[in-house]
């Protein structure tokens, strides 16, 4: 016998005061009736009519926005972006929140997730509890940094950019996206319509010249002549048609990659290589992973999950030619542009694969330093455990989620590493994500 569908909840509206922050852009709340409430664009401690977004009865939780401010937090601010709110754009979480507000807000997401995951308190962590801006976001109460060099527009069915609504494909067509860097809004493709094509990626590259638009055209459409506001190469992805679709990236005409400058270094990047998307970071987070692992000459090093080779570049110019460091990386192409990179340093081997894979196959039962820079979902277990066998030193691990991290540093305890060392940087200004980077050592050595 089949059970009675659950009513959904979306549209009812409730009245409730605003509990803590969430990992995921939302703050906690209640309905009088004792429901969890995952409210969007409210803050700790304000009291809010919140209309339910997503749910139904007997959910073990709800999703709702907050469509009214019945009580306003001090931190509040009026969202400087009109496509922000209720509804809205879904790529920013905190435009209603000052500045500083928003560092505490991260920092808040991090304690917890420390300490339900990893069983650890900041000090445990050897983190001093705070989210670091990066150098030149600093910015006055109701403004927000233009830090993202990499934007991909949605386009609807009327050929207009946008970004997506939060949780949906819906899209929300906007005419200037106040986080784009200057380099991506110089180049006009919020001001031109875009007909049969399903997403635009516009990419300005740091410490370089180069611009480049990755096109998506909608199934069976043709691309369009690209005539953007200052000059750019123009790449066409497209889905091979064999039983595994696979994504094709063509060069339709200018450069294949962009040239990033960091680290002291030219990094190419193709399409489908990882770069970090905030122009100050890839030197921020090298400069904090350099600072923990105090590399010496000589040292064997492993760079996981490497990209294009940041970390490793930064690693072998400091064990110099006696040291060595290997390189894994999943990313065929994002492999080729690391080879490339680091073609001048000899003592750098960079292999192709997924690094549980690819590591056991290298016969390396011992390393003096190792840096990892998971996916978000986290390196897992069986890697964490596999890594603490080498014996390293120290182990950098740079995080874009606080719960993988917080996992993962919970496996490495159980393996004999502890944190010395954690750092929190706010290298995704007005979202709720956050990058961190914590140094380990054998615990024995702080026994």
């Amino acid at each position: 016998m089949q059970s009675e569908p659950k009513a959904s909840l979306v549209g009812e509206e409730y009245e409730v005061e605003v509990g803590p922050v969430a990992h995921g852009g939302h703050c906690i709340a209640r309905t009088a009736e004792g429901q969890v409430l995952f409210v969007r664009h409210a803050l700790p401690g304000e009291r809010v009519v919140a209309r339910v977004t997503e749910g139904e009865e007997g959910a073990r939780f709800l999703r709702a926005d907050a469509v009214r401010v019945l009580d306003a937090s001090k931190d509040r601010v009026e969202a400087p972006c009109p496509f922000a709110g209720p509804g809205k754009c879904g790529g920013c979480d905190w435009q209603h929140a000052a500045p500083g507000a928003q560092r505490r807000l991260k920092a808040d997401v991090i304690t917890e997730q420390l300490a339900r995951l990893a069983g650890l308190t900041p000090e445990e962590a050897g983190w001093d509890g705070t989210v670091e801006p990066a150098p030149g976001d600093k910015v006055a109460r109701g403004e927000v940094p233009a830090w993202r060099t990499r934007v991909q527009y949605a386009v609807d069915e009327q050929g207009r950019p946008g970004l997506r609504r939060h949780r949906s494909h819906e899209v929300e067509p906007i005419d200037h996206c106040l986080i784009a860097a200057p380099g991506v809004t110089e180049l006009g493709v919020e001001k031109r319509e875009w007909p049969q094509i399903a997403t635009v990626e516009a990419i300005a590259a740091t410490g370089s010249s180069d611009r480049q638009v990755v096109l998506t055209p909608r199934p069976g459409a043709r691309l369009p002549i690209v005539e953007l506001d200052r000059p750019v190469s123009v790449l066409r992805v497209s889905e091979s048609r064999g039983r595994e679709r696979t994504r094709l990236v063509h060069r339709v005409h200018g450069r294949p990659f962009v040239r990033e400058r960091a680290a002291g270094r030219t990094w190419r990047v193709g399409e489908g290589g990882f770069w970090q998307v905030h122009a100050k970071a890839a030197d921020v987070l090298v400069e904090a992973v350099m600072q923990g692992l105090m590399p010496r000459k000589g040292e064997m090093a492993l760079d996981l999950y490497c990209g294009v080779g940041l970390f490793a570049g930064a690693i072998a110019e400091r064990v110099g030619e006696r040291g060595a460091v290997l390189g894994i990386e999943s990313n065929k192409r994002a492999v080729e542009d690391a080879r490339h990179n680091l073609q001048d340093l000899e003592r750098v081997r960079v292999e192709h694969g997924k690094v549980e894979q690819v590591l056991p196959r290298t016969g390396i039962t011992e390393a003096d330093l190792i840096v990892l820079d998971p996916p978000r979902a986290g390196a897992g277990k069986e890697t964490v455990t596999r890594l603490a066998a080498l014996g390293a030193r120290r182990i950098a691990y740079v995080a874009c989620d606080p719960a993988a991290l917080a996992r993962d540093l919970k496996y490495f305890r159980e393996a004999g590493y502890a944190p010395r060392r954690t750092r929190a940087f706010d290298l995704f200004p007005v979202t709720h994500h956050v990058e961190c980077v914590a140094i380990l050592e054998p615990a024995a050595k702080g026994a």
